[in-house]
C-alpha cells in the first residue's frame, strides 16, 4: 500500500540559511512520500531564492507581504497536495525516522486531529522543550508544557493524547482542516497554534503527543529571544487567547491574574533594565485588546490573504 503524501510546510522570514539546514535534514528522512513547501513571508533583506537554488525539490511561495505565522502557513496550505500537512518551523532539524510514527497515528485513528512529536532543544544535552501539554491553565492563562527543560532519559517515551500540540512541529490531516478551517490569523505571531488546537478539539477531534517522533528546535532564531516584537505579541496574544477560549469565572480570574500580577511584574523588570521599548510594546499589546472588541471574525483567512492565495494559485 503506497504511503500517503505528507506536505511539509515551513515559513521563512529573513533566515534562508537556517531554512536550508532544515531542508538538508529533511533530505535524510526515511519516509518516502513528501513535498516541501517554503513560504517566504516577504523577507526584507535576505534572498529566499538561494533555498531552491540549493534544494530544487522545494516549492517556494513568495508572499507579497508578511502574513505572520498563521497567514504564512495558511498560504502554504493553498499550495499543498498532501493527505497530511506537517507545519514545521524553519529553525528545526529532524530525526530521520520522525514522520512514520506520526503518519501511523493518523492512519490508525481517524479521530486524531492534530499531533506533535517530542521536541528537543537543538545543541543541548537532550533538554526537552515539549513532551506533551497540560494545556492553558484557565485560572492563570499560562501554558503548562510537559517535560520542559528536563534531560531526556526516556521518561516521556510513551505517546498519549494531550491538551495542546506545539507549533514548532504539528501535523494535521487535510480533512480536519477542511472541517475546522485554517489557522486563525488574528494572532499574527504566537498563540495561534494553541487557539487552532482548541478549534480542532471543539470539532470533536483529539490532540496527540507522538513520543516515538523527534525533532530538534533552535528556539527563537527568527524573532530573537528578547525582541520587542516578541514582547508585544506574546502579551497581546496571551490576553487574546483568554478572551477567545476561556469563559465563566476562570475567564475573570485569568484576566485579573494577568493584569494585576503578570503585567506589573513585567513592567517592573523592563523598568529596572531601562528597556523602554519593551514597556511601550507591553502597553500597546494591552491597548490592542481594549480597542478590539470583535475577536471572532478571523478564524479563517483575511480578505487580503485570500486574494493573495487566489492570485498565486492561478499563476
Amino acid at each position: 500500500m503506497p504511503s500517503p503524501l505528507v506536505s511539509i510546510i515551513s515559513v521563512n522570514y529573513n533566515q534562508a540559511a537556517v531554512t536550508c539546514d532544515m531542508v538538508a535534514s529533511l533530505r535524510k528522512i526515511t519516509y518516502p512520500n513528501i513535498e516541501i513547501i517554503v513560504v517566504d513571508n516577504a523577507s526584507p533583506s535576505d534572498n529566499p531564492e538561494q533555498i531552491v537554488a540549493q534544494y530544487p525539490e522545494v516549492k517556494l511561495i513568495r508572499s507579497a507581504k508578511n502574513l505572520g505565522f498563521a497567514g504564512g502557513n495558511n498560504l502554504g496550505v493553498a499550495h499543498a497536495a498532501g493527505e497530511f500537512l506537517l507545519f514545521l518551523n524553519n529553525d528545526t532539524e529532524v530525526d530521520p525516522g520522525f514522520l512514520e510514527p506520526m503518519v501511523h497515528l493518523f492512519t490508525q485513528n481517524r479521530q486524531a486531529g492534530v499531533a506533535s512529536p517530542k521536541i528537543i532543544y537543538y545543541g543541548t544535552d537532550n533538554l526537552i522543550q515539549y513532551a506533551g501539554s497540560h494545556g492553558i491553565n484557565p485560572w492563570t492563562g499560562r501554558s503548562i508544557t510537559i517535560g520542559q527543560l528536563e534531560q531526556d532519559k526516556g521518561q516521556h517515551n510513551q505517546g498519549a493524547t494531550t491538551k495542546l500540540a506545539d507549533g514548532a512541529a504539528m501535523m494535521v490531516p487535510r480533512q480536519v482542516i477542511e472541517k475546522v478551517g485554517l489557522m486563525p490569523e488574528l494572532y499574527f505571531l504566537y498563540y495561534e497554534e494553541l487557539d487552532w488546537c482548541e478549534m480542532i478539539k471543539r470539532a470533536g477531534y483529539s490532540c496527540h503527543y507522538v513520543a516515538s517522533s523527534t525533532i530538534y528546535h533552535k528556539e527563537s532564531v527568527s524573532v530573537g529571544k528578547a525582541s520587542v516584537l516578541k514582547t508585544y505579541y506574546m502579551n497581546r496574544n496571551r490576553l487574546l487567547f483568554i478572551r477567545r477560549n476561556i469563559s465563566g469565572w476562570p475567564f475573570w480570574t485569568s484576566m485579573l491574574i494577568f493584569l494585576i500580577a503578570a503585567i506589573p511584574k513585567k513592567m517592573l523588570e523592563f523598568g529596572l533594565r531601562f528597556e523602554w521599548k519593551h514597556l511601550q510594546a507591553l502597553a500597546k499589546g494591552l491597548w490592542w485588546n481594549l480597542t478590539n472588541r470583535n475577536i471572532y471574525t478571523t478564524r479563517h483567512l483575511s480578505t487580503t490573504s485570500q486574494r493573495q492565495i487566489q492570485e498565486l494559485t492561478l499563476q
